[in-house]
């Protein structure tokens, strides 16, 4: 997932400072992309002011450094709804999935049942994972140069991979969850809209 992805999202959300965009990467931007620079949102914010994406005003600040408040423009828009709505396909083996999580964390932007589809991808790929690896043969051949543990070596695979079907079953189970959650909430609406 790109850093203009997120920055586009959050400044859809609200118009905001760089200094501003940057606290959001610190607390709730994190879990999407971790460890983003302040350098980096601004190289970012001047990429996407270059392409059109993005204009700033600038706020007076009386004894410290004018502020520029950053806002997206029609181009912008597209350019973020355009990432938003394309089918998100699992870049990664791991249930984090950026792609997927960027996603969702921008649903607002998007109708129930963009968000369902997008659950049910992340359902089916991800059970297709589990039917693929859950039960594949483990072991690894072992030649070692230097004293080495085969059997704690096991023990910790063993439980690393537990550990890992426990994350992707609760992680299929939330996706289930949510995915239903939104279908009820779709059908309330519809019942209300006849009534």
């Amino acid at each position: 997932m790109k850093l203009e992805h997120i920055l586009l999202g959050v400044l859809l959300t609200r118009p905001s400072t760089g200094y501003d965009l940057k606290r959001y990467m610190d607390t709730h931007g994190r879990f999407q992309r971790p460890n983003t620079q302040m350098s980096q949102v601004y190289r970012v914010l001047s990429s996407m002011e270059e392409r059109g994406w993005v204009w700033h005003t600038v706020e007076p600040r009386p004894g410290a450094q004018d502020a520029k408040t950053y806002r997206v423009t029609d181009e912008g828009v597209t350019v973020f709804m355009d990432w938003l709505t394309t089918p998100y396909t699992p870049t990664t083996t791991r249930s984090q999935d950026p792609g997927f999580f960027g996603r969702l964390a921008f649903s607002g932007f998007l109708q129930a049942d963009q968000v369902i589809e997008l659950l049910e991808r992340e359902i089916h790929a991800r059970q297709l994972q589990i039917k693929r690896f859950r039960e594949r043969d483990r072991a690894l051949p072992q030649d070692p140069q230097i004293p080495f543990d085969t059997d704690l070596a096991a023990l910790v695979a063993e439980r690393n991979h537990e550990h890992g079907a426990r994350s992707m079953d609760a992680h299929v189970a939330w996706c289930i969850e949510l995915r239903d959650e939104l279908q009820d909430r779709s059908r309330q609406r519809t019942i209300r809209a006849v009534d």
